[in-house]
């Protein structure tokens, strides 16, 4: 994290962990505030950045991500994954374009071993790929109000989801804006330089909540968006968890590093687990990689993996779990063993093909 920018989180009462802001001092009100018709600001240095330039760095991306990067406009951007050869998802990311630099957004975690896979297939192409995590500043600011505020302050706002706009900030810099996928209210990532975000950041200072990263956490699961954490490196396909109906997988853009195996499983239709939104109560905060049991699972194959989870104000946890298909929908999961917590399905914000 940029130290002026942590100095300054630290003056508005954040509390800095690591190079991350935990919560602003109430931490269980921060998360009520997204589920209670609440205006919020989340600071979102959990995440990082990695930076792609050069003259062949759409082509490079192109070889390498199961999206079409052709799509990532100055106007849109796109949910996507990085694969291995064998088509398991190394990390997932949100691909923006700002100027003439495409951005990878995705764990803090998960940027430097990303990084090393990356340059591994550099070779000679006239690219250049670096950890730009602390060349812009980045929140969420969600909730019903969201987008009044915004535009009382920045004039125009993206009107669709995954749509971009960048507009002058006051030191002549540009914000970039990208209203992300939400479930009720509208949410918006906002990116731009130190000085440009500290001014939006304090003018928000008496209509928002301010919170660190959780909160925007579980806006994204809610949202049905998946992640890959370090746990999960390798553990799912792309479409085990969801990400071809988030429009983050292109079978029409031809070749890519695990391509072979995503395509296969599209179309020979041998697709076996889903990626479900669900609740559990449990003692303890699940894991992303943690196991799941059904009665209806094979024991060689298990029932399935949770993808992300993150403690839910209404009680228990919340959980992205990608689990067999009859398991889910017809059976039952338990965290764990048969004798762990039952997860309770809820209904994502889109439809399972």
């Amino acid at each position: 994290m940029i130290k002026e920018w942590s100095d300054f989180l630290e003056q508005s009462g954040g509390w800095v962990v690591d190079g991350r802001v935990e919560h602003f001092g109430q931490a269980t009100v921060e998360l009520w505030t997204i589920l209670n018709n609440g205006d919020s600001c989340s600071e979102l240095s959990c995440l990082g950045l990695i930076a792609v330039e050069g003259a062949e760095a759409e082509q490079f991306l192109q070889g390498q991500l199961t999206c079409d990067v052709r799509q990532a406009t100055p106007d849109h951007s796109l949910l996507g994954a990085f694969c291995s050869p064998k088509g398991r998802a190394l990390a997932c990311f949100r691909l923006f374009r700002r100027g003439e630099t495409l951005y990878l957004e995705l764990p803090q975690e998960l940027v430097e071993p990303t990084l090393t896979r990356l340059r591994k297939y550099v070779l000679r192409t006239k690219v250049t790929l670096q950890d730009a995590s602390d060349a812009l500043v980045r929140f969420g600011v969600a909730g019903p109000h969201a987008e009044a505020l915004l535009i009382a302050r920045l004039g125009v706002l993206p009107d669709v989801v995954n749509h971009v706009i960048h507009t002058p900030s006051r030191d002549g810099s540009d914000l970039t804006i990208i209203r992300v996928p939400a479930t009720i209210t509208p949410r918006f990532a906002v990116y731009g330089s130190l000085s440009a975000m500290q001014t939006l950041w304090t003018s928000l200072g008496r209509e928002v909540t301010f919170t660190g990263g959780q909160p925007w956490r579980l806006l994204n699961m809610l949202a049905g968006i998946p992640t890959i954490y370090p746990e999960t490196v390798e553990m799912f396909v792309p479409q085990m968890m969801n990400l071809e109906i988030l429009d983050g997988i292109s079978f029409k853009k031809g070749c890519y590093t695990g391509q072979e195996v995503v395509a296969r499983t599209h179309y020979l239709g041998k697709l076996k687990r889903r990626m479900y939104l669900g609740r559990v109560e449990s003692e303890n905060l699940p894991r992303p990689g943690d196991s799941l049991f059904s009665p209806q699972a094979d024991a060689s194959q298990g029932a399935g993996r949770i993808v992300d989870a993150a403690e839910h104000p209404g009680g228990g946890y919340a959980v992205l779990a990608s689990a067999l298909i009859p398991c889910a929908e017809q059976g039952v999961l338990h965290l764990g063993d048969a004798n762990g917590p039952t997860l309770r399905l809820e209904p994502l914000p889109y439809a399972l093909a």
